[in-house]
């Protein structure tokens, strides 16, 4: 119906057909004894209201999804999936909204992942809390980089990684190393001890992962957690960085910045995940739209989990 117009007369039957349809909730066939039409020209009238915006339809519901956007996203960018929320009229509860939507999606997730590799992080956790108990049977995580704790907040790793595991009836495992290290020697001989290369190669092997991505600036959970300093974060924006993946810092075009600090951190690297069958980010909110942009165009992820404005900075992005 593209392009359509309607007479002046059909213009004052359709509104008053969405009248009686939408608001006195009568039936295409009573509309049409009413107004002495047929019930196919209601439907008809109908139709054309809602293409030419007379009729706007709001879902409400806080799981809500937008759909247009969510097919906008995977043409784009070549994405297997997209899950788009709206934004919530508080704001506060942006990330938690859209957590809750990462933790609908994994429990429809078919086949079951038989082994989950996870990062962690605020975003993380939340996903972790939002998910029902029982909502796999048997499913073993992985945590795919380091995140033994500096402090207090670092040590939320293990509780992700845990608490999605003990809900999906499967047990976790953890990878015994600090995120980040003071040199690469260090990485090198951490990574070839038997124990951490064996999580390591558990993780490899992961069927589905499931990550977010961190900002550049003093409020990333990586200078909240220690392992870097405000300055050090400034570099990385100095030098192009938009946000991080697993740890990693990345510019707009999904590439790492710094190879240095790259090959001090423990994990998986970016290939890892680019080469995956199934990896979901699970990314919200403004200070995340550049990071978001350059995950979703950059192959970092086959499913983008977001929310609303977020999805429209990153197409927005794509159009300039």
């Amino acid at each position: 119906m593209n392009g359509m117009s309607m007479t002046a007369s059909d213009e004052l039957l359709s509104v008053r057909a969405a009248e009686l349809y939408y608001e006195d909730v009568k039936t295409q066939d009573e509309i049409g004894s009413l107004l002495g039409i047929t019930r196919w020209k209601v439907g008809r009238l109908l139709a054309q209201a809602r293409e030419l915006g007379i009729i706007r339809i709001e879902i409400v519901h806080p799981r809500a999804r937008r759909l247009p956007l969510e097919r906008e996203l995977r043409e784009r960018f070549g994405l297997n999936d997209a899950v788009v929320v709206p934004v919530p009229p508080e704001i506060s509860t942006l990330q938690l909204r859209v957590a809750e939507a990462a933790a609908d999606y994994l429990q429809a997730l078919r086949p079951v992942p038989k082994t989950l590799g996870v990062s962690w992080g605020r975003t993380l956790d939340d996903v972790g809390a939002s998910l029902p108990e029982g909502w796999a049977r048997g499913v073993d995580v992985v945590q795919i980089n380091g995140g033994v704790s500096l402090n207090r907040r670092a040590s939320t790793a293990a509780t992700t990684a845990v608490t999605i595991a003990r809900r999906g009836g499967g047990h976790a495992t953890l990878l015994p190393s600090p995120a980040i290290l003071e040199r690469r020697e260090t990485r090198l001989a951490i990574e070839a001890d038997r124990t951490v290369a064996g999580v390591l190669d558990l993780a490899a092997s992961a069927s589905v992962y499931l990550y977010s991505a961190g900002v550049a600036s003093a409020s990333s959970v990586l200078v909240e957690s220690g392992y870097l300093s405000p300055d050090d974060v400034a570099e990385l924006v100095r030098k192009g960085a938009v946000g991080d993946v697993v740890g990693r810092y990345i510019d707009a075009n999904g590439n790492i910045v710094d190879p240095g600090l790259d090959e001090r951190t423990v994990g998986l690297g970016l290939d890892q995940l680019r080469s995956a069958t199934t990896s979901i980010a699970v990314i919200a909110g403004e200070a995340k739209h550049h990071v978001a942009r350059a995950v979703a165009s950059s192959s970092l992820c086959t499913v983008l989990v977001t929310d609303e404005e977020t999805a429209l900075a990153v197409l927005e992005e794509g159009r300039q």
